[in-house]
């Protein structure tokens, strides 16, 4: 029994925040589904494409839904999306809004029909604000929220951050907003009320200690590459065979790094004798912890960082981490069966209960999937009533 079970979820929601919400709420028991024009989610064209209509931006955000296509410009399949939300708990939109009013799923509108509904809206750069119109992608946003002016090597051009981490965290906080939304209606503190989260206002809080820097301090930080300027050693360090994060962010720690390395004299070097002073002469550092790790490969490294309590890590590429006893001692590879019977191997759910354990249920729905079992079971169409929509374009 999932924790969700008997909430029922409409998922209007393109591309990656909305989707990953709706995704997360299907794993934990909700009924989720998930609405399409009759093209498609242009998610399912993204690279990388593994057949028509299926790309793993697609599939790794969407399994354990439900699937039904919608021409919303047909007045027929906005009646059938208004039957939908009457019987919803949660609304999941990513439309501008300009075009969810055009639609007919603008917040008042929908308020109205159901006023007990939680309404999540995602949007790029806010629901206020001379830019509440504009497109948000995660890549520009990361850029415009200063996340990419972090990013990269000192004195050299930003780099897009390797993952999308504006789009993924604007979901897990639609996610946060809606169950804290529900939670309220739950203890009768409010009805339905609207959920606005955007990818500006999630990339501003990534900024994190970052931004109090500028805030409290007035400092502007800076590209750091893979470590900080403020501590070290703490940074990505070549050995015999690849690369390791080392770090030392207290001095009892360096001394330790000292001893690991079976580098002694490193701890009595005055360049070397308190963080300050490693960090005014860290390229001189750098060489000298190298030249000691490039006597062994990064698994014995680790073994004898640990081994005696220093922090430290693989530099792990995606499959390393993806065969990883650790990560899949903790279920973060799951099965997923699909209609043909195999089964689709996708990232598990990242938060676990114990009492109500989520499943992440059947691979993603391929387009229109659902539409005869929603539109007849949950709605009472018969065959015939489907047909003729499906020969007047509405679904």
């Amino acid at each position: 029994m999932g924790a969700l079970d008997g909430l029922f979820v409409v998922d209007l929601s393109r591309v990656l925040a909305g989707p990953f919400c709706g995704q997360m709420l299907a794993e934990n028991g909700a009924d989720v589904v998930k609405v399409e024009s009759p093209e498609g989610d242009m998610n399912r064209g993204f690279p990388m494409v593994l057949r028509e209509g299926e790309s793993t931006n697609f599939l790794s955000v969407n399994r354990g839904k439900r699937d039904v296509t919608l021409n919303l410009k047909h007045a027929a399949a906005r009646n059938l999306l208004d039957q939908l939300i009457a019987k919803a708990d949660v609304l999941i939109q990513s439309f501008l809004p300009e075009v969810a009013e055009k639609l007919g799923v603008g917040w008042e509108r929908i308020h109205d029909l159901n006023p007990d509904l939680i309404y999540v809206s995602i949007s790029g750069y806010g629901a206020e604000g001379e830019l509440a119109n504009k497109p948000g992608y995660d890549t520009m946003v990361a850029a415009y929220a200063g996340i990419t002016s972090l990013t990269g090597e000192p004195g050299r051009s930003p780099v897009r951050p390797g993952v999308t981490t504006v789009d993924l965290s604007t979901g897990m906080l639609a996610y946060s907003g809606c169950m804290t939304a529900l939670m309220a209606r739950e203890r009768g503190k409010a009805r339905g009320q609207r959920v606005n989260v955007s990818l500006l206002e999630s990339g501003v809080t990534l900024l994190g200690f970052h931004a109090a820097s500028y805030l409290v301090a007035g400092h502007v930080d800076q590209r750091e590459g893979a470590g900080y300027s403020t501590l070290a050693p703490y940074d990505a360090y070549r050995a015999k065979d690849g690369e390791l994060m080392l770090g030392a962010p207290t001095q009892a720690m360096w001394l330790k790094t000292c001893a690991a390395l079976g580098a002694p004299e490193l701890a009595d070097d005055p360049r070397f004798k308190t963080n300050a002073l490693r960090c005014d002469n860290r390229e001189a550092l750098r060489s000298k912890i190298e030249l000691r790790l490039a006597t062994r490969n990064v698994d014995e490294w680790i073994a004898i960082l640990e081994g005696i309590g220093v922090a430290t890590a693989p530099i792990n590429t995606i499959d390393k981490v993806l065969n990883d006893p650790q990560v899949r001692a903790n279920n973060m590879v799951v099965d997923c069966p699909t209609p043909e019977e195999d089964m689709v191997p996708l990232v598990g759910l990242p938060f676990k209960l114990t009492g109500t354990p989520g499943d992440p249920g059947a691979a993603p729905p391929a387009k229109g999937q659902h539409n005869r079992e929603v539109f007849g079971g949950m709605l009472g169409l018969d065959d015939a009533a489907i047909d003729a929509l499906i020969a007047a374009g509405a679904i």
